[in-house]
């Protein structure tokens, strides 16, 4: 057949969400992928990772056919059978589990391994359904979530297109080069079209630094005291705007009395910049109006994530940067999107009585710490995602999936570690193989995704197992009698917007809201429509009363250095890897070479470490041994370690993850990855 280029869009966790061009050169192969030129925010740029889609999705090393263990957990033993015999064994094993200890002994658990809605949801449906046990999903993005909307009251913000309207953009915890290529079009529009300016605040010099105007290399954790200070200078020095923060915001006079003391010499001591460099930051940014501050998640990966995010947040109301096309800020999109999710999730079936398990906390779940009533987790189905390898305390986890009288079936594209686990191993689709529907995290569009090619192997959408396994376990429900495109034109017109046809033809939506509305002029998302500077913590959480800060401050990191652990850990993203994924791809794993700690030349002098060295980082929760990288571009008694990793690619089969706590992020949870101590030795 001759080849051609069919319209999709990207499944995987990233904000960007590309729209997608995928040549298929045969009903069972594609050749090159490329970004959409018509899409606005797309722009007809997609990362390395994605352009090589072909390697991924062609790999030999695809899970082929289903997969039952035939020795010892972890072992590596496996014998083919049916996809009949794969799935009456799953369902055997939750059909006794429920018999013997109650339906909330059966623990669904996934995550964002694909981001689309249909096959992302279909294991909810089933959970619903039967009343099993349910899971707080906090491992990404809950500290963001709670530290933004306790400022502003929704997920919203200005259009990122906007950044090309820009004079000065401001990269906070993000590193857009590695993790998200779209915003470095629309930076580079602006720096072109109007010489903006480009600032990065991160503990490290990624290759986003690399580029920008300004790098403010400050400590890990302590980007709450950074923006204290830059505030404190707007005010003493008349760049607050005080028409705007009288209109927009509530306890503006209490907050600048607050700053008082909040001094750039006081956040000095606290970040390690210079004061010389905080203040003419605070000027830079208190003089451009059209300043957007695009915020990541890599500043709100800590204890204290959610309190850095809200003082963050709080730079553009004071300096009113709001009220200009250009200006204002963007964490997330999600707020502007009113999909109907009821038919795709099961939501009409939802009982919040049902206990439910945080996902982050899963080594915890599985020994049974975590169980303060009913019945211990006796089986498992787990889709996209691969907690083995990317949850905290990631020994606990093995641990937990090694217990003897756990069931696990994994459904995956390849043999992961937490697939390595599993009694069952079920080969599933990629997004090439399957329909779905998408929306965008970091931008505005929702998109359908249609299937380009047939199924490789045995493969199986999730939507379809999810399904067969609902009759087999007496899960009612409509969805599970649809095919995932009726789903999804369901759920289009239940939204009010379109249908499967339509979209399919004009490829996504432009779900952006009006300015007034992107920039919060309408008020912000409270009765009395102002931002709080003083959020109501408690209302966003459990863990909200008494940990958070009552006003923007320095919140001390959940796990500082100290003597016996005298270095910050890092674990930031890697380019060549979107959390666990593409670790499989042997161009990925040759150009990110092996797992690396970078570290300040004079802390391996110190240490006697030379580039190459063996070196074992470790702390109360276990100990990993990586190579040694000297690197002058990472302050000193801090240490980074790119890439989720395979376990296998460290030198002891244990990976970077047995580092890092489990401990909750006030007020509602998640993962503090990037808050970590520990010591560093030769191995």
């Amino acid at each position: 057949m001759n080849s051609v280029f069919l319209p999709t869009a990207c499944p995987h966790d990233c904000p960007s969400t590309c729209a997608l061009e995928v040549e298929r050169v045969a009903p069972d192969r594609i050749g090159k992928v490329r970004g959409a030129a018509a899409n606005s925010y797309t722009a007809g740029v997609i990362c390395a990772k994605v352009s090589r889609y072909a390697e991924r999705v062609h790999s030999p090393d695809r899970l082929k056919t289903p997969l039952r263990r035939t020795g010892p957990k972890g072992s590596g033993q496996w014998a083919e059978i049916g996809w009949d015999e794969a799935l009456d064994r799953i369902a055997d094993a939750f059909l006794d589990a429920e018999r013997r200890l109650g339906a909330e002994a059966v623990w669904p658990y996934f995550y964002a391994g694909t981001m689309g809605l249909v096959q992302r949801g279909g294991i909810q449906r089933l959970r619903h359904a039967k009343g099993y046990s349910r899971q707080i999903s906090t491992v990404c993005d809950t500290p963001a979530n709670m530290g933004w909307l306790a400022g502003h009251g929704d997920i919203r913000g200005a259009d990122p297109r906007e950044m090309a309207d820009s004079d000065l953009i401001v990269n906070w915890g993000g590193n857009p080069v590695a993790t998200q290529v779209n915003v470095m079009t629309h930076v580079s529009r602006a720096r072109k079209g109007r010489g903006a300016k480009l600032v990065t605040i991160d503990p490290y010099r990624t290759g986003t630094a690399e580029v920008s105007d300004l790098h403010l290399m400050l400590r890990p954790g302590t980007d709450g005291a950074l923006a204290c200070a830059v505030m404190h200078v707007l005010f003493r020095e008349g760049m607050a705007d005080r028409a705007y923060l009288d209109r927009y915001a509530a306890g503006a006079d209490r907050f600048e009395a607050h700053l008082a003391t909040r001094t750039p010499e006081w956040a000095a001591a606290i970040t390690g910049l210079t004061v010389e460099e905080i203040v003419g930051f605070a000027r830079l940014y208190g003089t451009t109006k059209r300043s957007y501050l695009r915020l990541g998640y890599g500043l709100t990966r800590a204890h204290n994530g959610a309190a850095q995010m809200h003082a963050v947040s709080c730079l553009p109301v004071v300096t009113g940067a709001w009220a200009h096309k250009g200006g204002g800020a963007l964490y997330c999109s999600s707020g502007i999107y009113s999909i109907d999710r009821t038919l795709s999730e099961g939501l009409d079936r939802l009982d919040t009585s049902v206990r439910g398990f945080d996902q982050s906390r899963i080594g915890a779940a599985l020994t049974g710490e975590d169980i303060k009533s009913g019945p211990p987790i006796a089986a498992m189905l787990i889709q996209n995602t691969n907690p083995a390898a990317i949850c905290p305390d990631s020994a606990r986890v093995r641990r937990g999936f090694l217990r003897d009288d756990l069931f696990v079936a994994v459904h995956e594209q390849f043999m992961t570690d937490t697939a390595q686990l599993a009694d069952i191993v079920i080969p599933a689709t990629t997004f090439l193989e399957h329909d779905d529907l998408y929306r965008g995290g970091g931008q505005m569009h929702i998109l359908i995704g249609r299937k380009v090619i047939e199924p490789q192997f045995e493969s199986r959408e999730n939507h379809w197992v999810i399904s067969e396994l609902a009759r087999r376990v007496g899960a009612e429900h409509p969805g599970f009698g649809m095919s995932a495109l009726e789903i999804i034109d369901s759920m289009l017109k239940t939204s009010g917007l379109t249908d499967a046809a339509t979209l399919t033809e004009q490829r996504w939506i432009d779900a952006q809201p009006d300015f007034e509305t992107s920039h919060f002029l309408n008020g912000f998302a409270f009765p009395d429509g102002r931002f709080r500077f003083a959020p109501d913590w408690t209302a966003l959480g459990p863990y909200g009363a008494g940990q958070l800060p009552e006003l923007p401050d320095h919140m001390a990191p959940g796990r500082p250095a100290d003597a016996e652990h005298p270095f910050r850990l890092v674990t930031a993203p890697a380019r060549q890897f979107l959390n666990s994924s593409f670790t499989e791809t042997v161009t990925a794993q040759r150009r990110e070479g092996r797992p690396t700690v970078l570290i300040h030349p004079e802390d391996a002098a110190d240490l006697a470490l030379a580039d190459g060295d063996a070196v074992r980082l470790g702390n109360g929760l276990g100990s990993v041994v990586v190579h040694a990288k000297p690197f002058a571009g990472v302050p000193r008694g801090v240490v980074i370690v790119e890439g989720i990793w395979p376990n296998s690619a460290f030198l002891e089969g244990i990976g970077i993850n047995t580092l890092t706590s489990p401990e909750p992020v006030p007020p509602a949870g998640g993962a503090a990855f990037h808050d970590t101590a520990v010591w560093l030795r030769a191995a």
